[in-house]
């Protein structure tokens, strides 16, 4: 088992990031959100050019079941 982090999902919307979330928690994938607490603190508006958008990154071996629940969202990586 790996344990790297791959990223899968990536957004600014503060929409696609509550359904990015929900689709990973609906199939029980663990995840971590990177940039969430920053962008909360500096800009609770959504995406702003200093912290960038939030990405979701899950464990290397959930990345495709990840990118199919994700699927449709908007900007996959």
């Amino acid at each position: 088992m790996s344990h790297a982090l791959v990223t899968v999902f990536q957004a600014d919307d503060v929409v696609l990031i509550a359904l990015a979330k929900a689709a990973l928690e609906a199939e029980q994938i663990a995840y971590v959100s990177q940039g969430k607490g920053l962008q909360d603190w500096l800009f609770p508006a959504g995406q702003n050019a200093v912290t960038g958008p939030v990405r979701f990154l899950v464990a290397a071996e959930d990345a495709d079941r990840a990118r199919y629940a994700l699927e449709g969202f908007g900007e996959s990586s």
